[in-house]
């Protein structure tokens, strides 16, 4: 029995119990990825207009990103208190949201929808701090999988809770908000206490990389699943026993990477445990050349090398980089000892060194990738929003079917995002945003094809869209914790994610609803209900409703490219840095 509760308790501190626990809590939190299912619901029940139901989602965007005090719980408080401050949220917003839909309590007006909208939807990102804080800090050398998994499954969690309501085989779609405001509010308080740091650095196992392969596997499997059984609920009408098989699969589905901690917890005990250096120290090491930890060089020495060193040191193999510039350090402490030099203090971090928010916003680098995911995700963050209106303009009478297929592609955009980014940098000490640059492009392809309106541009556009968005949220976390450490990494991924409501602002708030109520009420002339002043909510039909809008987020998504090209040049030293020794 003791042995029994020593491995009991060794499971629930193993680092892959906490990651797939934590896959559990963003496989139900990415709420926000529901709006385009439930913006009609709230359009019709209210009686809104289409720039009404775009500024609900500005402020679901808003509550999205905006994830400051997110980040400073995760800093000041156990991690199980922001999980709880998130859960609360998601509750008492989504839930009031639901009373006023549903008819339980009077319509208040729309400054305070909004609110509601905000405070619900800003419980997510409590979800996403506690999940990648806990994640990359157990997994420090495996950033790229780690932050793609995990912004995978919150990615889906849309087609998940679709899943879920068609189980219930029900027309209300109001029990569609209720579902955002109950399920992950009761996942979140079960996994509280779970997903936490275990000194995951500490764990690393010669398995490692069959147990990634076999969660990628996972995901794929379960893409793919998801996509046939939406394929079929929309094509077919299954019966309720059908359903409630594809469901309990699902759930299947979702629990089975448990069977990674579980094996190893039970099969291969504590034997294959090794302590690792974390990377930001190994790349560290490694710009200054040292051959010894950063922690026993003082700081102003490592800044005293970077200064000193020749500029075509960087160029070198590895091995000998290493080499001269351990000569050059030698050199320098000496002269430091003997008085010969005055060795200046170092003024502030390096990239790839811990900074605190104020140290980054003052780095161009910085700089550079917020702009470029205000453009690149602002853009098809935008399309998210209103996908059910697209849908709609061009004939389409379910939208839940593309809001549910993009769900799947953003799944899948994050985890390739994720594994490819990882390969550009490990295999070739490349920069990451190479990989941010390229799903910008196929963003602005996708935003052409939505232009354009040909027959079938609606599931391609989809499809590119999705990749090319969710490749963003595992590509510019990872970024983040490399170019600007993991000691502040809360902070600074959610004063980041802000780029996301601005850019939605931008183009759902005031380009794309503008458009499409302005091309409504010219096509509204031209009907006797119009003339006449119904009071129905103008809707827009054609290819001409969002065909400019499409054209301008195209071209932004190539301004974003061009951002993300400059990165690349910037930060290719340090990238070599810190994984060039791996090619020697």
């Amino acid at each position: 029995m003791t042995h029994f509760r020593s491995k009991l308790a060794s499971f629930f501190t193993n680092r892959w119990f906490v990651f797939v626990a934590a896959m559990w809590v963003q496989s139900c939190g990415g709420v926000g990825y529901l709006f385009g299912s439930i913006s009609p619901s709230i359009k019709s029940s209210l009686n809104y207009n289409q720039r009404q139901v775009a500024a609900l989602g500005v402020a679901k965007d808003l509550g999205d990103s905006i994830g400051f005090l997110a980040g400073a719980i995760s800093e000041l408080a156990p991690l199980w208190v922001a999980m709880l401050v998130g859960a609360f949220q998601n509750l008492i917003g989504y839930g009031w949201v639901w009373l006023v839909v549903a008819g339980y309590v009077a319509t208040p007006p729309l400054w305070v929808m909004c609110i509601l909208i905000f405070i619900g939807n800003n419980g997510e990102t409590y979800f996403n701090t506690v999940a990648l804080v806990s994640c990359v800090q157990n997994f420090p050398k495996s950033r790229g999988p780690i932050v793609g998994i995990l912004k995978g499954f919150a990615g889906l969690s849309g087609a998940i809770l679709t899943q879920l309501y068609a189980l219930m085989h029900t027309d209300d779609h109001t029990t569609l908000v209720l579902m955002v405001a109950a399920v992950p509010t009761v996942v979140a308080l079960a996994m509280m206490f779970l997903v936490r740091p275990v000194g995951g650095h500490r764990q690393v196992r010669p398995t490692d990389n069959v147990s990634f392969i076999f969660v990628y596997c996972v995901c794929l499997v379960l893409a793919a699943y998801l996509m046939c059984v939406m394929l079929l609920e929309d094509l077919v009408d299954l019966s309720r026993m059908t359903v409630t098989i594809f469901t309990a699969i699902l759930g299947i589905l979702i629990l089975l990477p448990v069977a990674i901690p579980i094996f190893l917890t039970f099969s291969e005990g504590e034997s294959g445990d090794e302590r690792v250096p974390l990377l930001v120290e190994e790349g560290n090491a490694e710009a200054g050349n040292s051959g010894v930890k950063e922690a026993q060089t003082p700081d102003y020495i490592l800044s005293e090398v970077e200064e000193e060193k020749p500029k075509d040191v960087d160029l070198l193999p590895a091995s000998e980089r290493q080499r001269r510039i351990a000569q050059l350090q030698a050199k320098l402490f000496q002269a430091a000892a003997e008085g010969a030099v005055r060795v200046k203090r170092r003024r502030g971090p390096h990239r790839g060194e811990d900074f605190t928010l104020m140290q980054a916003l003052i780095k161009a680098d910085f700089w550079l990738l917020f702009f470029s995911l205000l453009l690149g995700a602002g853009s098809g963050l935008t399309v998210i929003d209103n996908l059910g209106q697209m849908s709609e303009s061009l004939g389409y009478d379910e939208v839940h079917i593309f809001v549910s297929m993009i769900s799947i592609w953003n799944f899948l955009g994050r985890i390739g995002g994720g594994y490819f980014s990882e390969v550009i940098t490990r295999d070739y000490a490349s920069p990451r945003p190479i990989a941010l640059a390229t799903a910008q492009v196929i963003m602005a392809i996708g935003h052409f094809f939505f232009a354009m309106a040909w027959p079938g541009t609606m599931y391609i556009g989809t499809l590119l869209i999705g990749l090319g968005y969710g490749a963003h949220w595992a590509i510019v976390p990872a970024a983040v914790s490399e170019l600007f450490g993991l000691k502040y990494f809360g902070t600074l991924y959610n004063f980041l994610t802000a780029a996301n409501p601005a850019g939605s602002l931008v183009f759902s708030g005031i380009i794309a609803s503008g458009i499409y109520d302005s091309e409504a009420s010219k096509q509204a002339k031209g009907h006797l209900a119009g003339l006449l002043g119904g009071d129905e909510p103008l809707k827009c039909q054609g290819q001409i409703c969002f065909f400019l809008s499409s054209l301008i987020m195209a071209g932004f998504c190539i301004v974003a490219t061009i951002l993300s090209i400059i990165l690349v040049v910037r930060t290719k030293i340090v990238y070599k840095n810190l994984y060039g020794k791996s090619h020697t």
